[in-house]
């Protein structure tokens, strides 16, 4: 098993964090388009199970429990022993299987293809709706103005 050093951990909760918050359609199509597949074995099968959301008010008071979310998760090993794990919100459990593979083929030789054919795509996809988002913002905004008053 590969230790991390602490960049390539930032590096890799980055690359994972992307994949699990991209549309799951845009994941398969771009994974469809790359031609990366490779044989891999199950360390564990893609299965659908719940976690419980926790939040602070204001972000700094007590934590309580918000809600539960439905996530998928799995983890498989490639051919030559590189392990890739994911988990996504939602029941796709396609887009799982592509996330672990992308987190198994970062770990090698294909982190270049990966991050040209995928990541830096999936990348520019969430910045246009980030953008996107923030122009419907702006769109709203009201700009209050106050006279000075001669007296």
């Amino acid at each position: 098993m590969k230790d991390f050093t602490r960049d390539e951990t930032a590096d890799r909760k980055a690359w994972m964090g992307l994949l699990a918050r991209s549309d799951a359609a845009d994941v398969l199509a771009l994974w469809d388009q790359a031609d990366l597949a490779t044989d891999h074995q199950w360390l564990r099968a893609p299965e659908v199970g719940g976690v419980m959301v926790r939040g602070r008010a204001g972000a700094t008071g007590a934590a309580f429990n918000l809600g539960e979310m439905t996530v998928t998760r799995c983890a498989l090993k490639l051919a030559d022993g590189r392990v890739g794990h994911a988990m996504v919100q939602g029941r796709d459990k396609r887009k799982a299987e592509v996330a672990a593979l992308c987190d198994a083929l970062m770990q090698g030789a294909e982190a270049d293809a990966v991050r040209d054919a995928i990541l830096t795509p999936l990348a520019d996809m969430a910045q246009a709706r980030r953008a996107a988002r923030a122009a419907r913002a702006a769109a709203t905004k009201v700009d209050f103005f106050t006279m000075v008053r001669g007296e």
